[in-house]
């Protein structure tokens, strides 16, 4: 039987604690201990699973922004090229879109950056529960 926050067991709800033998409690404890660490190991799977979703995608971000960057590259030799070759305007133009392409690219790199920051993939759930159920514990035991 679970508590009312629907996470960890409740014993009282069983028995009376003042009926119960050492024993029986002592075995209550490492049966719900076992509980506990099971829904721990399942709530880390899942948020793991998130963060590895997360890093995912700002891998793809990092990608895609250095293919945007590397085509701002060949636009930029592009108008190179071209501006060798005439005096004025597709070169301008070309030396233009380059630049605008460029800046799209390290965009989306910087905010590739920011998703891939180690804070942003700690599991901070799990630690928070995993607090919360040594002090359940603290209060089980005492």
């Amino acid at each position: 039987m679970l508590s009312g926050d629907g996470l960890r067991p409740d014993v009282a709800a069983r028995h009376p604690r003042q009926d119960r033998s050492i024993a029986a409690l002592l075995s209550d404890l490492a049966n719900e201990t076992g509980t506990l660490v099971r829904q721990e190991i399942a709530l880390f799977k899942t948020e793991i699973g998130e963060k590895l979703g997360r890093l995912g995608a700002g891998a793809g971000t990092i990608a895609a922004g250095g293919l945007i960057a590397f085509s701002g590259w060949l636009a930029l030799i592009a108008a190179a090229i071209l501006g060798l070759s005439t005096v004025l305007a597709p070169w301008l133009a070309a030396l233009i879109i380059g630049l605008v392409v460029i800046a799209i690219g390290g965009g989306l790199l910087w905010f590739g950056k920011g998703r891939l920051d180690a804070d942003a993939l700690v599991p901070r759930r799990t630690l928070n529960s995993l607090r919360e159920d040594e002090e359940w514990i603290r209060e089980q035991i005492s």
